[in-house]
């Protein structure tokens, strides 16, 4: 089997450039956008994830739903917040031990920019994404999904995942013909997971990497901030880090202030960490950090519940009478069936890294040079990604070696993409 050599590994270093000025849209934004659409893979996982959400039977998720995954949303939880309405909310953050101003390090324009990535039309009735659904990446640069198109195809394997595990669940622990009862109510077996939740909570969870991970002009991707905890004491005062990707607590904030249902949100909220093994702490600090983004109040809107402690805990859902919540009586079945259908990343974010090792050796022979960054992004790495994906390139790679890879490389270049 052919290897890569040791001069594509020194080489990747040039694949990224200086940090871009993260205050203003990207300035890759179209060229990404036009790469994605010419993708067939692309194309079908937006026609696939458009199917899903036409199957969700409540009329206001799935309109929501449709509409989010659209091109030319608007992004509500934007609408109305001029910057001192910002500069309140970071205040909030930072006030709540949500935020840690040390992690912006990274991001050019700061804390602000990475709370509040630049959007279109800022200031309207409708802010809108600076790119669609369908162009944005399934994670930052070298990560999972890191190309035009990565986020439809990465919520794609999600969706299937969800729904299957969801069957799997009910073909194994509803009842069977052998003993189902009927109970005093005239009721059958009461088990149930709810469908909608399930098609639903994939496709949201991630809506708004279209403004986390905006395109530069060289191909690569705006820095993501990482906020829900200060890394330290988040669980309840306690030692603990909740932070996440910022990607992650905008999405929430968009089901909240489309008021979408507290069973969906935290289901959404959990694709992160399910809320068990002494982790409840990260979804209901993910989920306040979101409220004070969407500026509703958690408890009130019955996102959120006070314990006998004075502590913000998952509301206990689709139970009757009180509950005591210093033990864990508020775990749905659907929010660690949602958080298993988000682990395709053990494979795709290896595939990625080892992936573009495999391009960068193969480069010259298209004539393209890691070293020419944006070049290489633009016309190169990009658009062989959007259209093969780096997960089908390894899995060929594995039993074909570099020729089964320049085999795949070499019909783009038939068919005039490369």
């Amino acid at each position: 089997m052919c290897r890569p050599t040791a001069l594509s590994l020194v080489l990747l270093s040039s694949l990224s450039a200086a940090a871009a000025d993260q205050t203003v849209p990207g300035a890759g934004n179209a060229q990404a956008a036009a790469t994605a659409a010419a993708s067939p893979r692309v194309r079908r996982a937006m026609h696939f994830l458009g199917e899903q959400a036409e199957k969700i039977r409540g009329s206001q998720l799935r309109e929501e739903t449709l509409d989010v995954l659209s091109a030319g949303a608007c992004v509500l939880h934007r609408r109305g917040v001029d910057d001192a309405a910002k500069n309140a909310i970071l205040a909030q953050l930072l006030g709540q031990a949500l935020l840690n101003p040390a992690d912006a390090a990274s991001v050019t324009g700061g804390v602000k920019a990475g709370v509040f990535p630049p959007v279109l039309d800022e200031g309207t009735a409708c802010p809108k994404a600076p790119q669609p659904f369908s162009s944005a990446p399934g994670s930052a640069f070298g990560g999972h999904h890191s190309y035009p198109g990565g986020l439809p195809i990465h919520e794609s394997f999600n969706e299937r995942s969800d729904v299957s595990f969801a069957d799997n669940y009910r073909r194994n622990y509803r009842a069977t013909r052998e003993d189902r009862t009927t109970d005093d109510d005239g009721q059958q077996d009461r088990f149930f997971i709810d469908e909608d939740i399930i098609l639903a909570a994939p496709l949201w969870h991630d809506v708004e990497k279209s403004l986390v991970f905006q395109w530069n002009a060289d191909g690569t991707e705006f820095t993501e901030l990482n906020f829900g905890g200060t890394g330290t004491n988040d669980a309840w005062g306690a030692p603990g880090d909740s932070r996440t990707g910022g990607h992650h607590i905008l999405s929430i904030a968009e089901a909240m202030v489309r008021g979408l249902s507290p069973a969906m949100v935290i289901t959404q909220a959990c694709a992160h960490s399910a809320p068990t093994s002494g982790n409840e702490f990260k979804v209901v600090n993910w989920l306040r950090a979101a409220a004070i983004l969407a500026q509703i109040d958690p408890v009130a809107t019955g996102y959120l519940e006070v314990d006998a402690k004075g502590h913000l805990r998952l509301p206990p859902l689709r139970q009757t009478g009180s509950v005591d919540l210093t033990s864990q009586l508020n775990l749905l079945a659907e929010y660690t069936i949602h958080n298993l259908s988000d682990a395709d990343f053990t494979f795709t974010g290896p595939s990625v890294s080892i992936v573009q090792i495999l391009l960068a050796d193969l480069a010259p022979g298209y004539g393209y040079s890691p070293a020419d960054v944006a070049h290489y992004n633009r016309a190169y790495r990009n658009v062989a990604l959007s259209h093969l994906s780096a997960e089908r390139l390894l899995i060929l790679y594995t039993q074909g070696g570099l020729a089964a890879v320049k085999a795949e490389l070499d019909g783009l270049r038939r068919a005039g993409l490369l």
